[in-house]
């Protein structure tokens, strides 16, 4: 085809519109002609030597004819200059691009060759170690069969025959294990990667590539059952491995895999036992121990029954050696009534005032003193309250009492807790000393008190009984040394002895909770010693012997027998009266602890829980009317938290009963007041202080935080406030008698009676009574009282008048009128 054979050459035409006609088609043979317009968008391609020009022309901006409208030489000239440093700034980009992709590349093959490196090190350590232990294992077999081959041996005068005979053998038989060895190595070099297992380390490109990535160290485990297999194979065949027959021991409830690992089995295997028998369960199910009997009697080994309390048998407690027993201080707790002078007895005692910094002059705690004697004696004394709250406290005492001191006022006889310490002594089988204090008083009648000690099976010296008595004063100090000579005698005489060379043993006489220094228990050592450092148990809590503080403030290494100090180191707050035991470890300790506290929360449990439907729903109905007072408890040690609860608990009827829903010791915070902010209940502190947030919330919440420290104050506060909840009694007060002498008929108000008041008064207001031959008819109200035509408020004794009942129209002549008041009165718990 040549360029002019008369047609037309394709290309763009002008730019501009281009129309054609487009011939449509539709269904059924229909079509259509359409005209379609096309714009073409201008392509602008520029000469060959415009650039040239226009590169020349960018410092003078350019011809002016051919630049955009508006377009002064300066904005042309900024223009030109912003596309060259974009330009240049591209060019810089990629510069500083290719110059990083090279420094990422080089640091890769650094890493690579370190990889490389280090594996290739790796397999030569890998390598060094199969090899020695191929080495040991050649030589301990040429060693068994040079001892096989000694003794095989039949006698001394064959032996030179049977080596003639055996040379070719023996000179060759080194040739074997060289053999062997090599093969070893070259099956080792082969199979590397199939036998080693896994990889150790990242893989690499180049180790994935080359496939030399190296193999995993094989564990100790591995390493001996290849050798015993070696062993077995060097001995001539495949020897059975002995059964092992283990004690298992089976708890109450045991998981399945934790069965298969006390029993070294798979744990595939005790599964696939347990379905045979017909029960489908998975490793991590729990099994009783009937089952796990059958089944570890099915596998061979033999079932040893443990139960959960029997991780308490670690601090059960040994009869000690007559010969490790050595003389220790007698305890003696002093009791008896309120404000009778125990402290003050102590302190004259001590030479100290305790009772100055008590509040009230009450002793609200139990005190720990030691004290020295004129005469070289050590004497431990315990001090606890006299007031009726704290009997817990005083039974603690009688319980880790030696000897126990009745201080009885001279002035004021036998109370109530006097006669509560007496039960307690006696329930405790400890000695008695009475001591009768006060006795400078004027009024004082220490007679009085023997006789009276008479009605409690307390016979006296002096009335020819057994019981010692001293009359004591603790303001002149009369009498002081013939208490102690008594307690001496009487410490004496029991011989108290303890072995203070063994795992330490005591009571909890007072816990609290310190600011400072955490949970602090004070504990009066009965037997061993407690050192610094040592791990104990004491109740549902466990810790390590921080410190240990005696009764002076001083700090001491270790507390022996009969000795009281303060431990630090708690996890948390013990009960007062919690025995505390020292174990050898602290996992001992925290188990116990664990348990303890799992048994105790159990038995809360049964005990808040109605155990059939029928007592649910009797409780629920004896509740319907009851009304609670809820409080809040916080007590700055644990004696005082426990006291105040006994005490809440006893306030109270059938009508409204005080519930404590949280007791315990430290400062009242946050949680206390959310607490008690959700179930609109007070919070009481006792010797404690809300912090700065518990404060704050307090006061945004509206909510009332009380302090006390003295215990009977709180006691009255929640009995006034209980007694607030008790619904008023309805009392009524007869105040007058009318006698019906005639009945009307009046129009619009009815029956109206004619009446006589022969007793008292009769008031509008009150109430009335119909009765009738003694019987009463109908009570009501009246609905009019009128004397002659006038309505009145009342009427007095000997007048008549007209009274018509509200409601009630049976009225007959002689009937008699009561007329009554209904007055509330407050009732008092």
């Amino acid at each position: 085809m040549s360029d002019s054979d008369g047609k037309k050459t394709l290309g763009v035409r002008g730019g501009g519109p281009r129309s054609g006609n487009v011939k449509q088609s539709f269904s059924h043979g229909r079509t259509k002609n359409v005209v379609v317009e096309t714009k073409r968008k201008r392509v602008v391609v520029p000469k060959p030597g415009a650039a040239g020009k226009g590169g020349a022309g960018g410092a003078t901006g350019g011809d002016p004819s051919k630049r955009p409208a508006g377009i002064t030489d300066a904005e042309m000239d900024r223009r030109l200059k912003a596309v060259q440093a974009a330009k240049a700034r591209e060019a810089e980009e990629a510069a500083q691009r290719a110059a990083e992709e090279k420094a990422r590349e080089e640091e890769r093959e650094r890493r690579r060759e370190e990889a490389e490196q280090k594996a290739r090190e790796e397999r030569e350590r890998e390598e060094a170690l199969k090899a020695k232990a191929e080495e040991e294992e050649r030589q301990k077999r040429e060693a068994e069969e040079a001892a096989k081959r000694a003794a095989a041996a039949p006698a001394p005068s064959e032996e030179p025959a049977n080596r003639a005979a055996k040379g070719p053998s023996s000179r060759g038989a080194p040739a074997r294990p060289e053999r062997t060895t090599r093969e070893d190595d070259r099956g080792g070099r082969g199979k590397g990667a199939r036998d080693d297992g896994r990889r150790s380390g990242k893989l690499t490109l180049n180790q994935a590539l080359s496939g030399g990535e190296g193999g995993r160290q094989k564990s100790l485990a591995a390493m001996k059952r290849k050798q015993e297999r070696a062993r077995q194979k060097a001995m001539g065949g495949p020897v059975q491995r002995e059964k092992v027959v283990r004690d298992v021991q089976v708890p109450e409830a045991i998981t399945v895999g934790e069965l298969a690992n006390r029993m070294a089995e798979r744990v595939a295997d005790v599964v696939k036992a347990l379905m045979q028998n017909g029960m489908m369960v998975t490793q991590n199910q729990t099994i009783d121990a009937d089952t796990a009997e059958l089944i570890i009697e099915e596998f061979g080994h033999r079932i040893v029954r443990v139960s959960d309390s029997d991780v308490e048998q670690v601090i059960e407690q040994k009869e000690d050696a007559a010969e490790d027993l050595k003389p220790r201080a007698p305890v003696v707790t002093i009791m008896g009534h309120v404000d009778h002078g125990k402290t003050s007895l102590l302190d004259a005692i001590r030479n100290a005032k305790v009772v100055a910094g008590e509040a009230g002059g009450i002793t609200q705690h139990i005190g720990a003193y030691q004290v020295k004697t004129d005469g070289g004696q050590t004497l431990t004394f315990l001090d606890t309250p006299g007031h009726a709250a704290f009997t817990s406290m005083r039974s603690r005492g009688a319980q880790v009492t030696d000897i126990v001191v009745l201080v009885v006022a001279a002035d004021d006889a036998v109370m109530p807790q006097t006669i509560e310490a007496i039960n307690h002594a006696k329930a405790a089988e400890v000695p008695m000393i009475v001591a009768i204090n006060k006795v400078d008083k004027p009024e004082a009648n220490p007679t009085k008190v023997r006789t009276d000690l008479l009605q409690h099976e307390v016979i006296v010296e002096e009335m020819s009984g057994e019981v010692q008595d001293v009359e004591v004063s603790a303001h002149t100090g009369q009498g002081l040394d013939e208490l102690l000579e008594a307690i001496a005698l009487q410490a004496e005489l029991l011989e108290l002895k303890a072995n203070p060379d063994r795992a330490a043993q005591g009571a909890v006489i007072e816990a609290q909770l310190d600011v400072g220094r955490g949970p602090v228990a004070t504990v009066l050592v009965q037997n061993g010693t407690l050192r610094q450092g040592d791990i104990f148990v004491v109740g549902e809590q466990y810790g390590k012997v921080r410190a240990l503080v005696n009764d002076k403030g001083e700090r001491v290494k270790e507390a022996g027998p009969s000795v009281p100090v303060e431990v630090l180191g708690l996890n948390g707050t013990p009960e007062a009266g919690d025995v505390l035991n020292v174990t050898e470890t602290e996992a001992q300790a925290r188990e116990i602890a664990e348990y303890r506290a799992q048994v105790a929360k159990d038995k809360r449990a049964a005990a808040g829980a109605a155990t059939t439907l029928e007592q649910l729903m009797q409780r629920a109905k004896e509740d319907e009317n009851v009304t609670e007072l809820p409080i809040v408890v916080k007590a700055d040690v644990q004696g005082s938290a426990e006291a105040i609860v006994q005490a809440m608990e006893k306030i109270g009827n059938d009508e409204v009963r005080v519930r404590v829903l949280h007791s315990g010791v430290g400062a009242i915070t946050e949680s206390d007041i959310g607490l008690a902010e959700a179930s609109g209940a007070p919070v009481f502190g006792f010797n404690v202080r809300a912090n700065a947030p518990a404060r704050n919330a307090a006061n945004q919440k509206g909510l009332e935080i009380r302090y006390y420290s003295v215990i009977y104050d709180l006691v009255d506060d929640v009995k006034a406030a209980a007694s607030g909840l008790l619904s008023a009694e309805i009392r009524e007060k007869f105040i007058g008698y009318a006698t019906i002498k005639e009945v009307f008929k009046v129009s619009g108000v009815g029956k109206v009676a004619g009446c006589l008041v022969t007793e008292g008064v009769a008031r509008r207001s009150a109430g009335v009574r119909l009765l009738r031959d003694d019987v009463v008819i109908h009570e009501g109200t009246l609905k009019t009282l009128k004397r002659f035509k006038d309505e009145v408020a009342e009427v007095i004794s000997g007048q008549e008048c007209g009274m018509a009942f509200e409601n009630y129209e049976d009225i007959r002549p002689d009937d008699v009128i009561e007329i009554f008041e209904r007055e509330e009165v407050e009732r008092t718990l």
